[in-house]
Order: C-alpha cells, then sequence, then structure tokens
C-alpha cells in the first residue's frame, strides 16, 4: 500500500468510520486537509515502522511457542523489540491453542507509543482514535471468524466419570523350574553299553537307565575278593600261633590290618562296579540324550536330565518400587494367590502361591525375586519353560474415563472439561492405572465432570461448544482404538 492509499483510507475512517465501539463524537470528528495531510504522512511513517517490528516479533514467537519458559522468553522479547510486555493470559493459550496472530497484532498497534513529535495532546488523541477504530475493525475480523469456525463444529460427544471396583492384574515375566531337577552323569570311565529308557519317558525312583561296560569292573572287583579271601586265611593261620604263643601279639595285629584292607578293597570295587549301572533317584521325566550306545564316557560326563514335575517353582523379578509398595501398603504378599499366563496367551488351570522373597536385590536391574509355587498335576508345564505372573491389584469405588478423552501435553495428561458455561476448561489429571480402552483416575475430576470425548484436536480452551451427553452405559462397549 503506498502513502495516497493510505491517506484515502484513513480520511474514510475519519469521515465515515465503521460501526464499533468508539464513540460516535470521536468517529465524527474531522480535521482541517492541512493538518490531516501532515498527520497522516507522519502517522504512515509510524505505522510502517511499527508494523515491521510487530510483524517480526511475532514471527519469533511463533518459533518459540512450544518451548519450555515459553511465557518468561516472550516476555523478555516483546520488552527487547516493542519495549511493552504482551498479555499474560496470551501467552499462557499459545503453547497449547496456538499464536493467535491477529489477537497479539491488535494488541501490539494499540499499545503502540507514539513518536516524540506526536506528543502534543491533540495529535496522541487523532492517533489514538485511528489505531482503536483499527483495532476495532481488527479485533471484529478476527472473533468474527473464530465465532463463525465455532458455529461450524458438530455436536460433540461427551460423558460423565463413573465410580466401580476393578481388579487389575500386573504382570511379572516368570521362569518356571522343577523343584527336583539334577543333571545325571557317569561317574566311571567306560563304554555306553545299554539304555532302558526314552527322552520324555516319566520313569519311577531305582529304575534302570544306563548301564556302562562293567566287564573290567568285575574282574577288578573278582580279584579284590579273592585278595581278601587269602587275607583273611593268613589271619586265621596268625591267630592260631598267636593262641599258642608262637607268634607276638604283633604279627596278629599286622594280619588283622590285611585283612581290613582287603575287605576295603572289595567295598570299592564293589561300589565302582555299581556306578555301572545307572538308576532314576526319584521320580520323574527324563531329558534329552547327551550320548548315544557306544560312546566312551569319561568319569562326569553329562547322560540326561531328570526332573520331577509334579510341582513347579516359578520365578519373577519384581521391580523395586513394586517391592516397597508391597511392603508398605500391601504386605510383603508371602502366601497371596497368583495366576500364570502361559506362552500361548492361556491361563494355566491351577492358582499359585507366593512362597518366598528370594535373596537381594540386583542393581544391575533394580529387581528381586519372587517364588511361587505350582502344583503340575497333568505334566503341562515342563522345566525351564517361560510364562508370566498375574498379581490382581484391587482398586475399589475406582473412578474410570475412555482413553480417548485424555490427550497428553509435554509429558502430562490431560481433559477437557464442560462448565456450566458451557464452555471448555482445559483440566490437568493423574493417571493411577490404565484398563483397555480405559483409564482409572487419582486425581483430576470428580463425577459430576462433563468431559469431552470427541473434537479434542479441534478446539481450544474457553471455546464454546454444543454437546451431546451420553451415559458410560452406553459408550463403554462401543469404544474402539481411537485416533484424531
Amino acid at each position: 500500500m503506498n502513502k495516497t492509499e493510505n491517506s484515502s483510507v484513513a480520511a474514510e475512517l475519519f469521515v465515515d468510520p465503521p460501526s464499533t465501539d468508539v464513540p460516535n463524537q470521536a468517529c465524527k470528528h474531522s480535521l482541517a486537509n492541512t493538518e490531516l495531510n501532515e498527520f497522516l504522512y507522519i502517522y504512515e511513517e509510524f505505522i510502517r515502522s511499527r508494523f515491521s517490528a510487530i510483524k517480526n516479533t511475532i514471527k519469533t514467537l511463533s518459533i518459540y511457542q512450544h518451548d519450555l519458559g515459553f511465557v518468561t522468553h516472550a516476555k523478555s522479547i516483546a520488552i527487547d523489540r516493542l519495549h511493552y510486555e504482551l498479555p499474560a493470559n496470551l501467552l499462557e493459550d499459545s503453547w497449547v491453542a496456538g499464536l493467535r496472530k491477529c489477537v497479539y497484532f491488535s494488541y501490539a498497534q494499540q499499545n503502540a507509543l507514539p513518536p516524540d513529535n506526536l506528543n502534543d495532546r491533540k495529535m496522541i488523541t487523532k492517533l489514538s482514535v485511528v489505531l482503536s477504530l483499527i483495532a476495532a475493525l481488527f479485533l471484529n475480523g478476527c472473533n468474527h471468524a473464530e465465532h463463525e469456525t465455532h458455529h461450524e463444529l458438530p455436536k460433540l460427544e461427551a460423558t460423565t466419570p463413573f465410580r466401580k471396583d476393578v481388579s487389575l492384574p500386573r504382570q511379572y515375566v516368570g521362569l518356571i523350574e522343577a523343584i527336583m531337577h539334577i543333571e545325571i552323569r557317569a561317574l566311571e570311565k567306560g563304554y555306553l553299553e545299554r539304555i532302558f529308557v526314552d527322552e520324555g519317558q516319566w520313569i519311577k525312583k531305582g529304575q534302570p537307565m544306563f548301564e556302562l561296560m562293567a566287564k573290567v569292573y568285575q574282574a577288578e572287583f573278582e580279584t579284590a575278593k579273592a585278595e581278601a579271601q587269602f587275607a583273611k586265611i593268613e589271619y586265621l593261620n596268625t591267630k592260631g600261633l598267636a593262641d599258642e604263643n608262637i607268634v607276638s601279639p604283633n604279627e596278629l595285629a599286622l594280619a588283622k590290618a590285611k585283612l581290613d584292607k582287603a575287605n576295603a578293597k572289595v567295598m570299592l570295587m564293589q561300589t565302582r562296579l555299581g556306578f555301572t549301572d545307572i538308576r532314576a533317584p526319584f521320580d520323574g521325566i527324563m531329558g534329552r540324550f547327551h550320548a548315544r550306545i557306544g560312546s566312551l564316557l569319561n568319569e562326569g560326563d553329562l547322560l540326561t536330565e531328570l526332573s520331577d514335575i509334579r510341582q513347579l517353582w516359578v520365578y519373577f523379578n519384581v521391580p523395586e518400587a513394586d517391592y516397597l509398595n508391597f511392603k508398605m501398603e500391601e504386605g510383603d504378599k508371602l502366601g497371596e494367590a497368583v495366576q500364570l499366563k502361559m506362552a500361548n496367551g492361556e491361563i494355566y488351570e491351577h492358582t499359585g502361591v507366593i512362597e518366598r522373597i528370594v535373596g537381594d536385590f540386583d542393581n544391575s536391574f533394580g529387581t528381586i525375586q519372587f517364588r511361587a509355587l505350582f502344583p503340575n498335576p497333568d505334566k503341562i508345564l515342563r522345566h525351564d519353560e517361560t510364562g508370566t505372573i498375574l498379581l490382581t491389584k484391587h482398586y475399589p469405588n475406582a473412578l474410570i474415563i475412555p482413553q480417548k478423552a485424555v490427550f497428553e501435553i509435554m509429558d502430562k495428561n490431560y481433559v477437557y472439561v464442560i462448565n456450566e458455561e458451557e464452555k471448555l476448561e482445559q483440566r490437568l489429571i493423574h493417571i493411577e492405572a490404565e484398563m483397555t480402552k480405559l483409564f482409572l483416575i487419582k486425581e483430576g475430576l470428580d463425577e459430576s465432570d462433563r468431559v469431552l470425548l470427541e473434537g479434542i484436536r479441534r478446539v481450544s480452551p474457553g471455546d464454546k461448544v454444543s454437546i451431546n451427553l451420553r451415559p458410560h452405559e452406553e459408550i463403554v462397549p462401543e469404544l474402539e482404538l481411537y485416533t484424531e
């Protein structure tokens, strides 16, 4: 817009101003031609410089409008560039409702300081009239546009929070272990000659499992028996001579020691021979084979594993915070019933019980182990299987709202509440727990509040809305995953 166009517009404003809140006497005020032209030239230069400063300031504010500490930063920028503060209420709304540039511009124009050569009272009054007219037109246009936008919004759904007793399972990953689980290893060196069982077979205590080649150990055993028999005969002869006082008592004692040594060797050879016949030490289920018939085994080589899975322990790690809550609010949980969710997602039919809190905290993960005992009469569960422990927490008379009513700003949760004037209030809430499509509210709401369910991203605090208030009995069954 050039200087002539500016003069024409401003003259029209003074001669025939639009209908605004400005008093009629100010609107009808006229200027002499010379005085008006002089005023318009000075005014044009003033507006040009102020418009440039205001425009650049608003552009800068739009960059920082979502930053932490935006209000303080914005005030500092405005004072530095415009030499006055912007209103705090507008600044506080900007990070949520967006930067309302027309309102900022209008406010900045109304608060612009006149230049030094407009200090006389008459000229300042004229400038104030023009600025007031422009501001009124600007604000009227902005408000009208916003008003039309709000009227275009459809009737939005809302509901009220409701109360209900809720029990929610807390989940902890668990490792399933047999109470009796051992490795079966060879106790002697030799060839594996026979296998009497199969992998996965349930066997009884004392049942034969493996047999090593026993010929060498049998021969050693027979040799030891013969040596013991020889030592016995020698002892008896020496004893007869000692009874006749032919030999000294020392010789008899030496013969007796030789006999004892021979008998001990017999027992050792018999034991080693017994190690070639490996039997089940308790009832259990066979693991996989680690050796086959004909394998040459050394002492200590692994043959298989044996597990008694009639009862199982499930170890699960509990975070430090949960452990402290148990101790301070709910007790240590010993003796409490728990459920097990298996790897296929099904809940195990038998309930377990927490038996022990095991050992110390693991500082690497900040957890401590709990141990639960589960019966396994049908032998469905196996050693080293995984599952999830479900530990129930009860929330009596909990306050509940749909998840889709909640939106997050900077890691905090909010809802829109409709007040008595049918306007929106942004309310900070604290969530205690989460259900499928629902939140349990700890603080921020009560049953009488009306909470907006839809259009959350298309409205702002202070907007007047028209709502369709629906009871929670209708809302909850039709809740679906919601994005807006």
